[in-house]
């Protein structure tokens, strides 16, 4: 394919659950889009995480706009649940999703977007980015001298506990990742966690009410970045469901900080260290957007600047960040919101605004 490939109104990249969003409402308006996803099929991005993972939104809030969650309200669907529904939800609004598109670079000429991927270039009036926050699965630089008995695995590659060996297993992050693959694990090993920043713990059920219940009634997910206590809120993690208490009662021994590896001996802040045989990095990804090449969307860092997912580039929208607009943002049933957002501002920038919803979409 050459640079004179499809065009169309707007281009999607990223096919989860913002791409799905924003690709529900496109087709309400009769927008002539694509949607390209880098996964070999829909909701990969879900079904190929650890076997065990469950949301801890409970089905009724985790819906897309125009389809529930297809399970009982008060239940937590599993991942494989999330990727299923994903697929149905793709199909039930004929949104057009390219699979095995990777995007490789995204620029601007004239008015245009050029949208490039390994197998073409597409043209867009409009680009939206909604390939969210786990990009590139980060490993901190402390391992020193590594032993080559030490079994290393980070969370986007683990799977369940078979793959990790016996012994003393060290599980690295204080995220909900990090607790729940170290409770796992400490069914049938010896599991130490080790924690960096201690962050506040919510449980994930109070007064036999799902904790979303509570923070919906309250006004908690509404609570935007346009607020001060609102930006306050963003700076700080929250583990759902898990706690250094219930972890503990998991047989599973705290410490703080890793600060070194050196062969098969970990060094914690404080003094303490131990032998490991097994490390399972939970130490969450970092962003990449170096394949964007519009100056106009970033910062000095290289950071993407944007204003609820507005960035200073006609044309060019984020969605599925976290934070965007609320805490909500990068949640499956809240993302609805700034999907809504992002459209009506799509919408306005549509060559043809008048096209009859529900008219046919072109395919690639």
């Amino acid at each position: 394919m050459t640079e004179q490939g499809p065009s169309f109104d707007v281009i999607v990249i990223g096919g989860s659950q913002a791409g799905l969003a924003i690709g529900y409402h496109l087709a309400r308006r009769g927008a002539r889009f694509a949607i390209l996803d880098v996964g070999p099929d829909i909701g990969h991005a879900w079904s190929s995480r650890w076997d065990s993972l469950k949301l801890f939104t409970p089905a009724r809030y985790s819906g897309l706009p125009g389809m529930a969650f297809p399970a009982p309200e008060d239940t937590y669907p599993s991942k494989d649940d999330v990727g299923s529904y994903l697929t149905s939800y793709a199909s039930s609004f004929d949104l057009p999703v390219k699979l095995n598109a990777k995007v490789v670079s995204l620029e601007q000429t004239g008015d245009k977007y050029l949208v490039r991927t390994a197998d073409g270039v597409f043209g867009a009036d409009q680009v939206v980015v909604a390939t969210g926050p786990f990009q590139i699965p980060f490993v901190p630089p402390i391992v020193d001298e590594p032993d080559g008995e030490v079994f290393q695995i980070h969370s986007a590659g683990y799977r369940n506990p078979d793959q990790v060996p016996g012994g003393e297993v060290l599980v690295v992050g204080g995220g909900n990742s990090g607790f729940q693959i170290a409770e796992e694990l400490s069914a049938t090993r010896r599991v130490t966690l080790a924690v960096g920043q201690r962050v506040p713990a919510l449980p994930q059920r109070l007064l036999g009410k799902d904790l979303f219940w509570w923070l919906s009634g309250v006004g908690f997910m509404r609570l935007s970045t346009d607020s001060r206590l609102g930006r306050k809120a963003s700076k700080r993690d929250v583990l759902i469901g898990s706690s250094p208490r219930k972890i503990r009662r998991s047989g599973v021994t705290l410490r703080s900080r890793l600060t070194k590896v050196v062969g098969r001996r970990a060094y914690f802040d404080g003094g303490s260290e131990q032998d490991v045989d097994a490390i399972v990095w939970a130490t969450g990804y970092r962003s990449d957007f170096s394949w964007i090449d519009i100056p106009a969307v970033k910062g000095p860092d290289g950071g993407i600047v944007h204003s609820r997912g507005v960035t200073a580039a006609p044309g060019v929208f984020f969605i599925g960040l976290p934070w965007q607009h609320t805490r909500g943002s990068a949640l499956i049933g809240f993302v609805k919101d700034d999907a809504a957002f992002i459209a009506r501002r799509l919408e306005g920038r549509l060559k043809d605004p008048a096209r009859l919803v529900g008219s046919d979409t072109d395919r690639i």
